[in-house]
């Protein structure tokens, strides 16, 4: 009979069908990969494919027909069917490609006399096992399994949507809690490993982004913690026109000042689910008149000596006078409000300047400091500007 497993087991190998999915499509009789060539049909392939995924790995002839061949009659769609079987067994073995895949009482099985391996049952099986044993190895046993997005090139077919969103979902969440879980055990550096993975996978998880932050705080990297504050501030900006939340930007406020506790004893990740897809725009995110982000705001300026902008603007001199740090005085207070983490557009207005000429500044700061990043800027700024 068909069955799963949660690694290739030695039965598979020798005599039956492996098929992956996640990743894109490969199939495999015992140790004999089965090439492109071999695949003549799309369709063919898409039949295996449905079989793979399907509870029980079977599916009722009329099932496939819809799906398939969704617009054609059903003397057609049968047709069509018909030579699609006749495509895979041939593809999988002039003399055995029967015994993978059966038409029986217009049911449509894959593998139901020989072993059979398939990679998303072996993943889903090694997330189980590993939620119920909360062992770090069985976590990464699962995560290695997935190899990438379930069928990447059926990425617009609805058959495949919700497995592959629930399957991407299933991933996230084992990097979540194994990051959880090496933090319990004082794992600093494999906790800080996972969550490189999840942020590199979902650039916008504002959590993840925050506990490497805090991470890299408290083992002395500051600069690593401004840099991730960065990233995370530029896959907002691009993805869902925002930024980072209150909490997010206090604790970037004390890194850049020097006040981020050296050890932080908080939860990596302190979400329970995954807050919903906010839709794009061009607008910045919405300010909240809240008494907590007021005093964060007084909090983030005080430290960044943003009266000293104010200074600035009103002292004698002109824009283009070099200060004594070789920054002009408008480069200057374009600095400081770069080291609050504020974006071009929010800097112009601050400025009352287009945000062409904030660009221009930017990069004029970098090339006069040597500097590649917003963030190497910052870490200038907060030097600059602690009190001595």
């Amino acid at each position: 009979m068909a069955s799963g497993a949660t690694g290739n087991p030695e039965a598979v190998q020798s005599v039956g069908l492996s098929v992956c999915l996640l990743g894109g499509f490969r199939v495999s009789v015992g140790t004999r990969p089965v090439g492109e060539d071999r695949w003549r049909l799309r369709k063919a392939r898409c039949l295996i494919k449905l079989l793979a995924l399907a509870p029980g790995h079977r599916l009722h002839r009329d099932q496939v027909t819809d799906l398939l061949w969704p617009d054609l009659g059903l003397k057609a769609a049968t047709n069509n069917l018909h030579y699609a079987l006749y495509t895979v067994r041939h593809a999988l073995g002039p003399t055995t490609g029967s015994r993978f895949l059966n038409l029986k009482d217009e049911r449509l099985t894959l593998s139901p006399d020989a072993p059979l391996w398939v990679d998303v049952e072996a993943f889903e099986e090694a997330a189980a096992t590993a939620r119920r044993t909360r062992k770090p190895a069985a976590y990464r046993a699962a995560l290695d399994l997935y190899a990438g997005e379930l069928l990447p090139e059926d990425r617009y077919e609805d058959w495949t949507a919700e497995r592959r969103t629930g399957l991407h979902n299933t991933y996230l969440a084992l990097l979540e809690e194994l990051a959880a879980l090496h933090e319990s055990r004082v794992e600093t550096i494999a906790a800080i490993d996972v969550l490189q993975r999840l942020v590199e996978h979902e650039p916008t998880q504002e959590e993840a982004h925050a506990a490497l932050m805090r991470l890299f705080a408290a083992t002395g990297q500051r600069y690593r913690a401004l840099c991730q504050y960065e990233h995370l501030r530029e896959a907002l900006a691009r993805e869902r026109g925002t930024g980072p939340g209150a909490a997010t930007r206090r604790f970037y406020a004390e890194v850049v000042s020097g006040d981020a506790p050296s050890t932080d004893t908080s939860p990596i990740i302190r979400r329970t689910s995954r807050p919903p897809s906010l839709p794009r725009h061009n607008l910045p995110s919405a300010l909240t008149s809240s008494s907590g982000l007021e005093h964060e705001e007084s909090k983030l300026k005080k430290t960044l000596s943003v009266t000293r902008l104010l200074t600035l603007t009103e002292s004698g001199g002109t824009d283009q006078t070099p200060s004594e740090n070789g920054l002009t005085r408008r480069e200057y207070q374009v600095a400081l409000l770069t080291a609050r983490g504020l974006p071009n557009r929010q800097i112009a207005r601050e400025l009352t300047i287009s945000e062409r000429t904030v660009e221009n500044h930017v990069a004029h700061i970098l090339r006069k400091l040597g500097f590649r990043s917003r963030t190497q800027v910052a870490a200038w700024v907060a030097e600059r500007e602690r009190p001595s």
